[in-house]
C-alpha cells in the first residue's frame, strides 16, 4: 500500500497484482487495494508455482516455503504480463532487511536477477539502499522521492502510513501456509506419495485430521460441520466418502489407490472420532464411484490410530 502511494504521488498509473495459489489467497489484499482505491487484479499461478514448490532451485526456508523462487516466478509472470497491461515497470512493497533470509541485499539482488526482469524491479520503500533501477536511470520516477527504509521495525512504515492518513491496513503477519510446520507436513506427505496433485488436494490440506493409512491410501478426517460439507465437496470421482449412519460422526475423505483395501481400517478411524462410546458397535456408510456399502464395527479408542496421522 506504501509502494503504490510513492509511485502513485509521481503521476504514475498504478495496478495492483495478486498471484494466487491454494497456499495463498487475495482476500487480505483486496481489502487494502479498495481501502486506498486501488486497481487491483488477481492472477492465478497455481500450475507454475506447483512446480516451484515442488522442486525449488534455491531450496526452501524453515518449512516448504521456497520464498527466492517464489519471488522470482511471481516477478517473472509480471514482467510477462508488462506488454499486455501497457505497464513500463514491476514494483514491489519490500522493504531490504525486513524479512532477513528473503529480503537481504543479496536476495532482493538474486531475485531480480532469476526473474529477468533486467533493472526493471523497483522496491521504491528501499530504493535508496540499492543500486538505481531503469525506471529511476530514465527519469519516469524520481529516486529522490523514494524511501531508504531498511531493517527489521516497521516503525517508519507506520510513521508514513499516519502521515499519509491511512489507517485501515493489515497488520505484518504472513498468509503464506508453506511457512506453517503443520501444513508443510501434510503437503510434504502428499508430494512424495503422487506425481500428479490436483487442486482439490491441495485444498483439503488446509482441512481436518490427516492419516496415511498406506504408501498409497489416505484419509481426512472433518473436525465441524463446515469441514465436513467442505471434504464432501472436494472429493472426485475415485474418492470414498464415508459417514456414521445412526450417531452424528466427521465426514471423511478416502483417496489414493486400491481403496478398498484399507476401507475397514478407515471404518474404524470414522468411529473413533464419532460420538459413538468406545466398544458400542455402530454402523458407517461407505461411498464412492465403485462402491456403496453399510460396514459395521466396533468403536475403537482414536488414540490407537495416532501414529498414523500425518
Amino acid at each position: 500500500m506504501l509502494a503504490a502511494e510513492l509511485i502513485r504521488a509521481q503521476g504514475i498509473d498504478v495496478l495492483a497484482l495478486f498471484f494466487e495459489t491454494p497456499f495463498f489467497t487475495s482476500d487480505r489484499a483486496f481489502a487494502s487495494a479498495r481501502s486506498i482505491d486501488l486497481p487491483f487484479k488477481v492472477v492465478d499461478i497455481t500450475t507454475r508455482h506447483l512446480e516451484v514448490v515442488k522442486d525449488p532451485k534455491h531450496g526452501y526456508g524453515g518449512n516448504m516455503n521456497p520464498c527466492i523462487d517464489c519471488h522470482a516466478l511471481m516477478f517473472r509472470i509480471a514482467g510477462e504480463m508488462l506488454e499486455s497491461e501497457g505497464a513500463r515497470f514491476i514494483f514491489s512493497g519490500e522493504v531490504m532487511g525486513q524479512r532477513p533470509m528473503s529480503q537481504n541485499k543479496k536476495a532482493l539482488a538474486l531475485v531480480a536477477k532469476e526473474s529477468g526482469l533486467n533493472g526493471l524491479l523497483l522496491r521504491p520503500l528501499s530504493a535508496k539502499c540499492l543500486p538505481p533501477t531503469i525506471p529511476e536511470k530514465e527519469g519516469w520516477v524520481i529516486r529522490e522521492n523514494l524511501k531508504g527504509f531498511q531493517g527489521r521495525s516497521r516503525k517508519p512504515q507506520m510513521k508514513m502510513a499516519s502521515d499519509l492518513k491511512m489507517n485501515d491496513y493489515p497488520s505484518p503477519a504472513g498468509g503464506c501456509l508453506l511457512t506453517e510446520k503443520g501444513f508443510s507436513r501434510r503437503l510434504r506427505d502428499l508430494l512424495t506419495s503422487k506425481a500428479d496433485v490436483i487442486v482439490n488436494q491441495l485444498e483439503s490440506l488446509k482441512l481436518g485430521r490427516h492419516f496415511r493409512l498406506n504408501d498409497h491410501v489416505k484419509i481426512v478426517v472433518g473436525r465441524n460441520k463446515r469441514e465436513n460439507e467442505k471434504l464432501k465437496k472436494l472429493a472426485v470421482k475415485e474418492d470414498i466418502i464415508l459417514n456414521t449412519v445412526s450417531v452424528p460422526g466427521p465426514a471423511v475423505l478416502m483417496s489414493g489407490d486400491s481403496l478398498t483395501e484399507t476401507i475397514e481400517q478407515a471404518v474404524q478411524i470414522t468411529l473413533s472420532y464419532s460420538d459413538a462410546q468406545k466398544g458400542e458397535i455402530q454402523e458407517v456408510r461407505v461411498t464412492g464411484a465403485h462402491t456403496h456399502q453399510i460396514v459395521s464395527g466396533t468403536v475403537p479408542d482414536k488414540k490407537d490410530f495416532k501414529v498414523l496421522m500425518i
